[in-house]
C-alpha cells in the first residue's frame, strides 16, 4: 500500500480542518511528537493539547477510528516512509530518475486503460444530475483536476478534501447520486469502519478508478482499471492522467 492508515487519517485532518480547530491541534501535536506518542495515554494527550478527554475521543471517532486504543495501534506502525532513489548520487541523476518514473507511470496508463470504460463513465457523468468525485491526499488532487475540467465543460460536480466529509456525503447519498472515487490501490473504503454501513453504500452508483486489480466490495458498481507499479512518485500522475482522459472524452461526447 502506498500510504497506510496513519498518514491518510492524519494528513486529511491537517489539510482540511481550519487552522486552530480542536481536531487540527490534536493532529498536528501527534505528527510533531511521533517518537513519544507510544507512551502517552488519552489523558496525557488531552493535557498536552489543552483540550478535554472527550475532545480526544471525539477526534478519534471523526477520523474513522473506534477509540483512542485504535489510535495507539496505528501509531505503532505510522508508515510515513518517503520513497527515494538511493542509486542517484547527484542532483541531475535524481531529476532524471524522477522524471523517468513519472513518464513510465503515465505510459502504463496509456497502454492499459480501457477506452470503452472511460466512455461509459462519461455517459453516466452526463446523465446523472448529482455527481461527486473524491480521493484521499494526492488522489484528491486528481478529483479536483477532474472537477475543474468538467466545470469548464459546463458540468458541475462536487468534491471535498476532508475524508470524514467525503464519507458523510457518500453514506447519505441515494440512488440519484453518482460517485467517482480515485484510489490507486483501491483501498479508499478500507480506512473507515464500514461494519453495518454497507447497505447504505448500495444506494448510490459508485465507480472506483484504481490501479489495483482485485476483488472489490459489492457496493462498488464499476471499476476503471489501469496498470500501476504503485510508486509514490508515479501514482498521482497516473490518477491525474486518467482524470484528463475522462475530461477529454466528456468534451468529445458533448461537442
Amino acid at each position: 500500500m502506498i500510504y497506510g492508515k496513519f498518514p491518510v487519517t492524519f494528513l486529511s485532518v491537517v489539510t482540511s480542518e481550519k487552522k486552530g480547530s480542536t481536531n487540527s491541534m490534536i493532529a498536528r501535536f501527534v505528527l510533531d511528537h511521533l517518537d513519544t506518542m507510544h507512551n502517552m495515554g488519552i489523558t496525557d494527550l488531552a493535557h498536552a493539547c489543552h483540550v478535554s478527554i472527550s475532545s480526544v475521543s471525539r477526534f478519534c471517532k471523526e477520523i474513522g477510528l473506534d477509540n483512542y486504543a485504535e489510535l495507539r495501534k496505528i501509531l505503532a506502525v505510522p508508515s510515513t516512509e518517503f520513497e527515494t532513489f538511493p542509486q542517484a548520487r547527484t542532483r541531475d541523476e535524481r531529476i532524471d530518475l524522477t522524471a523517468n518514473e513519472i513518464v513510465r507511470s503515465v505510459e502504463l496508463v496509456r497502454r492499459s486503460v480501457d477506452p470503452a470504460k472511460i466512455s461509459k463513465l462519461c455517459e453516466e457523468i452526463a446523465r446523472y444530475q448529482q455527481v461527486a468525485v473524491f480521493g484521499l491526499l494526492k488522489a484528491e488532487a486528481a478529483a479536483i483536476d477532474l472537477q475543474c475540467d468538467l466545470l469548464m465543460l459546463g458540468k458541475q460536480v462536487y468534491t471535498n478534501f476532508s475524508y470524514p466529509q467525503q464519507m458523510e456525503y457518500i453514506l447519505s447519498a441515494g440512488s440519484e447520486n453518482l460517485i467517482v472515487v480515485f484510489s490507486c490501490t483501491g483501498s479508499y473504503f478500507e480506512y473507515p469502519d464500514l461494519r453495518g454501513l454497507s447497505e447504505k453504500l448500495k444506494a448510490p452508483r459508485i465507480w472506483m478508478v484504481s490501479g489495483e486489480k482485485k476483488a472489490y466490495p459489492p457496493f462498488i458498481d464499476e471499476v476503471l482499471l489501469f496498470a500501476s507499479s504503485h510508486t509514490q512518485t508515479g501514482h498521482p500522475y497516473q490518477l491525474q492522467t486518467v482524470a484528463s482522459l475522462i475530461a477529454q472524452e466528456f468534451a468529445k461526447m458533448e461537442s
